[in-house]
Formats: structure tokens, C-alpha cells, sequence
């Protein structure tokens, strides 16, 4: 099945409306929207990838979310993918965007963050296992080999701007 997304230039601007396996195979820039969840203790949700993944099958990541659809804001997305994901309906926090080079492919990354209050549901077929962790067990864990590289990175981005202090 086919995934539509918008190719964006080196500003994020729209340039046309591609199929997601091309972009990645041609490198070309398209956006994805993550969401980085708390307690209400402010840890962080931590969870392992589906080991049949096509993308860092097994690993450990922080980040939730996914290629934002054709037309669809970064907010949008990340709301969605929460949804999609975890069964949780929140209006995820903008944190920051970069361009990301990726492991596999380099995309524009969007960091959200929400404060989850209520059950998760997670999808098992997206989220089979997952736990709570502080801040410094997520910043030992992240250091690790079966960290998701571009989650590595990104973890570094977000404590660069105050990402995850009191108060968000």
C-alpha cells in the first residue's frame, strides 16, 4: 500500500506530493511528526519497536509518530499518530522541528510533547512493550546500540532546548 507524503526543500517548503518509499530511497526531505509523552511525575514513555519493523526492528525508542500526511500539519500528525498509537487524545505541544540526516533517509523532524493523565491503549502492532523512565534511565538507555539512532539524536536536540523541564 502506498504512503503519500509532501517532498519538502531544505526550508520545509512544499515541493510535490511523492510516495514515502520513493523519498526514502531517493533521499528526498519529507516530514515527520513525533511526540515525546510524560507522566504526570515527568517520566518519559519509553517503548520497543516491533521486531518485524522495516525500520529499526527490536530497538528502543522515546519517540512516537510518523510521516505526516499529505497536507498535514506537524500538529496534526503528531496528534493523530498519538491517537493511532497509544489510544490517547491530546493536543501535543510544538517543542521543535530540524532537519534530521537520518539513518536511513533524512526527513524534517517536528518534537512534540504531551503529558498523558489518562490509559493508554497501546497499538501492539506499533507499541508491543513499553515503560516509564527517568530522565537519566532514558539518557543511559539512549547512549546504548539498541537505541533508534535518529531517537539518539533527537533526545540530544530536545535537553538542548529545555525539552522535558517542569512546567512544559
Amino acid at each position: 500500500m502506498s504512503e503519500l507524503v509532501d517532498r519538502v526543500d531544505e526550508q520545509d517548503r512544499f515541493l510535490a506530493v511523492v510516495d514515502r518509499a520513493e523519498a526514502i530511497r531517493e533521499g528526498w526531505l519529507h516530514r515527520v511528526a513525533t511526540i515525546v509523552c510524560r507522566d504526570p511525575a515527568g517520566r518519559f514513555l519509553v517503548h520497543r519497536r516491533p521486531r518485524d519493523s522495516s525500520r529499526f526492528p527490536g530497538q528502543y525508542n522515546w519517540l512516537l509518530g510518523g510521516a505526516a500526511d499529505v497536507g498535514e500539519s506537524y500538529e496534526q500528525a503528531a496528534a493523530r499518530e498519538l491517537l493511532e498509537e497509544l489510544g490517547v487524545r491530546a493536543a501535543p505541544r510544538f517543542v521543535l522541528k530540524f532537519r534530521c540526516a537520518g539513518a536511513i533517509s533524512p526527513y524534517w523532524l517536528g518534537i512534540h510533547e504531551t503529558v498523558v493523565t489518562t490509559a493508554i491503549r497501546p497499538d501492539p502492532y506499533e507499541v508491543p512493550w513499553h515503560t516509564w523512565l527517568t530522565a537519566s534511565e532514558l539518557e543511559s538507555l539512549a547512549e546504548g546500540p539498541e537505541f533508534v539512532p535518529d531517537g539518539r539524536e533527537a533526545f540530544i536536540r530536545y535537553r538542548a532546548v529545555g525539552g522535558g523541564t517542569p512546567g512544559m
